[in-house]
């Protein structure tokens, strides 16, 4: 038995069961007994726990990644030790891992329904960029599936750690390498675009079902991710909208400075592609290029800084092509050997510049060591301040901004539900990055709550988290669901919407969704069989386009022949069902052997009459008599179909009729409940009635005019 499970560590958490384990930690369900819900503690691995830098490291980015707080993030309750264990306390998701779910559906997902979580994960990595937190392990293992369809990140802070303390590709790396990053791969510096990477090779392998690298080692799948070109994804599968396939290599570039700048940057694509499929974007594959050169990495704020974002663009105007994807390098070599005329014709201008550029130099080179201090301060690296949730004058005042001459920058101003008017909401550089001395923080500033607020477009969205969405705005919308038929939008998913998006919404409005639940139902008229061969019902089922159930039972029947149809289990002319809904049949026996006659059955009201007891003659009891066991008739009776409905709440039953007082049955016949409905023809004169009983016991009692 596992040592930890039913113990209570801190007094407060009860292990209850193991659920998983990775490669650094056990992961236990538990119960929280000081609020009484269900959380996931995840516990450090003995080998790890020995190691003093790890458990510091462990408990410091824990107790960061503690204060994210975003729907599609797995939430960090505690982080805590007790008698040497060490161990994060989180949410407990009642859920699959998106690899279990892309391997449930077959390895791959719709373009879709790759979309619906993208988009999700993107969100959830926006939020923890903007606090500062980069992930460092994106992978379809670390993102959960709940059953509502939602998405969540999880392993925040603890992939950092592991990536922290591995500088070479060792086994339990195998599973993260074809995810990660070619910066991670060369062991260069890591920033939010690392993440931006991971995600973009996540979008990849739902839509194609594939990874792009594949090798018989990590180290092997890492020298691809810095050296090669992946497959494009229209070229496994023509059917994703060219405008994903864009934004999924521009995610996967492997120079990170072609890479989208920002998680926001990313969902704006993902945003704009999601209203118009169509849309063309103005980059192409063949950004993934890399330069002849390494360029240095650039230390670029996670959130979407214009500045910087407009820089990326301008620099990668210099790539933009329109040909296919480039499969190798040789390309670059290929487009230099074109120009090769054209840049010796330039030579004696390349000549002048070089003599200007030296020039340049030289002035700044006695710039930086006359004013130098000055300029830069000392050029020792620190880690940028948290300024988020401060005013600018709240800002200036922290003694590390002072002490270390940072210079505080308002930048852009944008609506915030989450901070106060006047509040940073954004930093860029972002929190713990490093800088040096003296260095300028351009600050993102809230523009307090948004007064007013729109209509967004739900169409081809998750109706579920459509009306959740709605719900969030806090204007106590009246959100109707109307449920449609439609061949062109999943089940589950938002036909059209009333008001159109751009709406301004106001509190109390009536917003209705349109929800396809699929293609409509064909159905058909059920016929009448009875009569039939059954080779002759077998080919008119197939003909109206139900499907054969075969003959599951067979009785006496006076009114058709032995081996024809005298009963099925839907009903005729009157049933309308699904196109392919099984039928199946009754065979006749022909009529029913004559038997002597039984004497009459008892009066007593509260027993079921006997089947041994029979009137002598047809006169004694109205001249009735069944159409089966016992065999007498008069020169004034009808035949009347008596349809018993069968119960669901068992497979067999016993069914036996009385027609005024006799038996249709020597013994009650046994059916399968699948029937549904039997039909026994019976015959009788005059009034009679008829008792209908299912495993001895009454079930229906009516009087039938034979006469009519």
């Amino acid at each position: 038995m596992d040592q930890y499970i039913g113990k209570l560590l801190d007094n407060r958490y009860e292990i209850l069961e193991k659920v998983g384990s990775g490669g650094m930690a056990v992961v236990y369900k538990a119960r929280c007994h000081r609020l009484n819900r269900l959380v996931a503690i995840k516990i450090l691995k003995e080998d790890l726990a020995q190691d003093a830098e790890f458990k510091r490291r462990f408990h410091d980015e824990s107790q960061a990644v503690a204060m994210l707080s975003h729907p599609n993030i797995v939430s960090v309750y505690d982080v805590s030790r007790s008698a040497d264990i060490d161990y994060i306390v989180m949410e407990l998701i009642d859920g699959i891992t998106l690899k279990q779910y892309m391997q449930k559906r077959g390895g791959k997902l719709s373009w879709q329904e790759a979309l619906h979580f993208i988009i999700q994960i993107m969100k959830g990595l926006s939020h923890a960029h903007s606090r500062g937190i980069i992930h460092r392990d994106i992978k379809p293992h670390n993102i959960m599936v709940l059953r509502d369809g939602s998405a969540k990140v999880a392993d925040f802070g603890i992939a950092r750690l592991t990536s922290a303390s591995q500088t070479t590709f060792t086994q339990e790396a195998l599973g993260s390498v074809h995810y990660i990053s070619p910066e991670q791969a060369k062991g260069s510096h890591i920033d939010a675009r690392s993440d931006i990477y991971s995600a973009g090779v996540v979008l990849y392998e739902m839509i194609t079902g594939r990874l792009p690298y594949e090798g018989d080692s990590p180290v092997a799948v890492a020298i691809q991710h810095i050296n090669a070109i992946p497959l494009s994804p229209r070229e496994i599968n023509e059917d994703i909208p060219e405008a994903l396939e864009a934004i999924t290599m521009k995610a996967m570039a492997a120079d990170v400075n072609r890479r989208y700048i920002s998680s926001d940057a990313m969902l704006e694509d993902l945003e704009e592609f999601r209203k118009n499929p169509n849309i063309s974007f103005d980059y192409s594959a063949a950004d993934l290029l890399l330069d002849d050169g390494d360029e240095p990495t650039q230390i670029l704020g996670a959130n979407t800084p214009q500045l910087a974002r407009a820089q990326a663009r301008r620099s990668d105007e210099n790539y933009r092509t329109t040909g296919d994807i480039p499969r190798s390098r040789t390309h670059a070599a290929s487009r230099d050997e074109d120009y090769k005329y054209e840049r010796e014709s330039r030579r004696p201008a390349i000549v002048v510049g070089v003599g200007i550029a030296i020039f340049v130099v030289a002035i700044i080179i006695f710039l930086v060591v006359a004013l130098g201090p000055t300029l830069t301060g000392s050029g020792e690296t620190i880690y940028a301040p948290n300024l988020t949730g401060l005013t600018i004058e709240q800002a200036m005042e922290r003694k590390e901004v002072q002490d270390n001459n940072l210079t505080i920058k308002a930048g852009q101003t944008t609506y915030s539900s989450t901070y106060e008017e006047g509040l940073i909401t954004a930093q860029d550089p972002q929190y713990n990055t490093e800088i040096t001395k003296g260095s300028t923080i351009i600050v993102t500033i809230s523009g307090g709550a948004d007064a007013e607020k729109t209509m967004l477009n739900f169409v081809n969205e998750d109706s579920r988290m459509a009306k959740m969405t709605l719900e969030d705005l806090g204007l106590n919308l009246n959100v109707e669901l109307i449920e449609e038929n439609d061949d062109s939008v999943t089940s589950g998913y938002v036909i059209r919407q009333t008001p159109v998006m751009g709406t301004v919404l106001h509190e109390g409005d009536n917003v209705t969704l349109y929800v396809s639940i699929g293609p409509a139902t064909e159905t058909v008229v059920v016929e009448s069989y009875l009569g039939k061969t059954e080779e002759e019902a077998k080919a008119l089922v197939a003909e109206a386009g139900l499907t054969w159930g075969g003959i599951e039972g067979e009785e006496y029947s006076d009114k058709y022949e032995a081996g024809l149809i005298c009963g099925q289990s839907l009903a005729a002319v009157t049933t309308e069902v699904e196109k392919g809904t099984k039928i199946s049949f009754t065979l006749s026996l022909g009529p029913e052997p004559d038997e002597e006659p039984t004497p009459s059955p008892s009066a007593s009201p509260s027993a079921a009459p006997s089947a041994s007891v029979a009137p002598s003659s047809p006169a004694q009891q109205g001249g009735s008599s069944g159409n089966g066991d016992s065999g007498q008739t008069s020169a004034t009776t009808s035949t009347k179909t008596v349809y018993v409905y069968l119960p669901e709440d068992r497979e067999t039953v016993s069914v036996q009729i009385y027609v005024g007082g006799v038996a249709v049955f020597s013994t009650p016949r046994t059916y399968d409940t699948s029937l549904r409905i039997v039909r026994v023809d019976v015959t009788g004169s005059g009034q009679q009635l008829i008792d209908i009983y299912i495993d001895g016991q009454p079930q229906e009692s009516y009087t039938v005019d034979f006469d009519s």
